[in-house]
């Protein structure tokens, strides 16, 4: 949420108080739109990765506390679990030696913070859900000591009034139930942030909910949870249920989750905001005391921190982002769709494809989402964390004769995607060899129809065929992932199985 919150109780009065600011946070940014107050383009753009904490023996290592004191950096974040940290990369230019450099700073950061790990014997895993979590890890003493993960476990819960479901069904079932928002902490992903204009922010939004499906399907990483095989990227399921405050009666009534792809294209970024306000409830009615429209009134520029806490609480895959810099107020859109890893080489590519596509799509004369109705591209998400590169996609048919067709997302990919992404990447001047390289790693990918989650379920069966059961597979599989990361070859590279000791 990026706030530092105290935990505390509320009452009727707080979140009336609350409400009524929220609304003057929408008004006095329609004003700060009105004024043409938001900074001019940039081409910046952010990166947040997720991270697991593990032992030698590819479990869970409930230390971030220790860890974090002994890396001392700001780059280096608590996030919900004990076992989980977050790096976050400074903003860059989207221009140049870009990748490269991207690459290079975060081989350095988190092989420094391996290697602080290991003082408490523990080490870095990038993955998008740890294999080896269990259910018995999924407690709320697990959960981060700072006041901000304990307060909005306990309004998630109030709101809820009951214990946590979950339901995935894929290649295995997994039913659970859960007392506490833990099981949230096991999805662990990359977040790709971007700033926008205003007149541009539809646009990119737009694109950036078109190619959420082809994100995922190529960037799978997330096959198991505690114990099962669900889907190829279990994190959005995952994350919908440990974060449904709709008991089944408000689910029946149509109400929407917290957790949330959306429901339509957007026309002005005003649109996400107040949908926010109109769906969901707040969860941390903590008001600040400044007056947002006096501060615009007076000519200033207002934090609108209660817009900024609400909207932490609503977790779309891509989210508005309201901020400030240098005084001067901006706009990003928060991609949050991938997984983290399996490799920094993976990451800059899904990066770079990612960056490529949305400049390129967003720049069409025809844009795909005037040509493909919102409900084709939540039916691609489901679609493409359901079965990841095997994943077929609705996407409009080449030329002007209309309508949908339904394409292997690989073959979409290599025909008529990496194209875009390329000129998309030469938009934003990034050098031409850098682009051959991380978008040539995408091209593989396809290519062997190989990426972490089918390299996961692939080395995992092919351990249970020489006799290890369930947990041992898990285990061997885990650390087998661990000493491929550390090497650095993309995941397509990787080959299957466990090798003989």
């Amino acid at each position: 949420m990026g706030e530092k919150v105290v935990a505390g109780d509320f009452d009727l009065s707080d979140r009336q108080r609350y409400r009524r600011k929220l609304h003057q946070c929408v008004e006095a940014l329609s004003g700060l739109l009105a004024e043409r107050r938001f900074d001019r383009p940039r081409n910046l753009m952010g990166m947040e990765i997720e991270l697991n904490l593990t032992g030698a023996d590819a479990m869970p290592k409930m230390l971030n506390g220790q860890v974090l004191e002994r890396i001392a950096s700001h780059d280096f974040q608590t996030e919900l679990g004990m076992f989980n940290l977050e790096v976050n990369i400074v903003p860059h230019h989207l221009s140049g030696r870009v990748l490269d450099q991207l690459a290079e700073e975060l081989r350095t950061g988190l092989g420094y913070a391996d290697r602080k790990a290991g003082e408490v014997d523990a080490g870095i895993m990038m993955i998008g859900i740890l294999p080896t979590l269990g259910r018995d890890d999924m407690v709320r003493s697990n959960l981060s000591d700072v006041d901000r993960y304990a307060l909005l476990n306990d309004q998630m819960l109030a709101a809820r009034g009951e214990s946590f479901s979950l339901d995935i069904e894929g290649v295995e079932r997994l039913v659970a139930t859960a007392g506490s928002i833990t099981p949230e902490a096991a999805c662990t992903s990359l977040q790709l942030h971007l700033q926008v204009t205003p007149e541009r922010f539809a646009d990119v939004w737009n694109a950036a909910q078109a190619v959420a499906a082809v994100q995922v399907a190529l960037g799978a990483n997330s096959p198991f949870l505690f114990g099962r095989e669900v889907w190829r990227e279990s994190r959005p399921p995952l994350f919908e249920q440990a974060t449904d405050t709709r008991p089944p009666e408000l689910r029946n009534q149509g109400v929407r989750p917290r957790t949330w792809f959306g429901e339509k294209w957007i026309g002005s970024v005003e649109e996400l905001f107040e949908e926010n306000l109109r769906y969901f409830p707040p969860l941390l009615p903590i008001c600040d005391e400044e007056e947002p429209l006096r501060v615009l009134a007076d000519g200033g520029v207002p934090q609108l921190k209660e817009l900024v806490l609400h909207n932490g609480t609503v977790y779309r895959w891509n989210r508005p982002v309201y901020g400030i810099a240098d005084g001067v107020p901006h706009l990003r859109v928060e991609n949050r769709v991938l997984p983290a890893g399996p490799t920094v080489a993976d990451v800059i590519a899904n990066t770079a494809l990612y960056y490529g596509l949305v400049r390129a799509l967003a720049e069409e004369s025809r844009p795909v989402w005037t040509r493909m109705p919102f409900s084709a591209a939540a039916e691609n998400f489901e679609a493409a964390c359901r079965h990841g590169i095997e994943a077929e996609l609705l996407w409009p048919r080449p030329g002007r004769s209309g309508g949908l067709t339904r394409v292997p997302v690989t073959k979409l990919v290599r025909d008529e995607l990496l194209p875009l992404a390329a000129a998309g990447l030469d938009g934003w001047n990034i050098e031409p060899a850098d682009r051959e390289h991380y978008l040539g790693i995408i091209e593989e990918r396809c290519k062997r129809r190989t990426n972490g989650a089918s390299w996961q379920a692939d080395t995992y069966h092919r351990a249970r065929e020489a006799g290890l059961d369930r947990g041992a597979a898990l285990a061997a599989m885990t650390r087998r992932y661990g000493e491929l990361m550390q090497g650095g070859d993309p995941v397509h590279t990787w080959p299957a199985g466990i090798p003989a000791r």
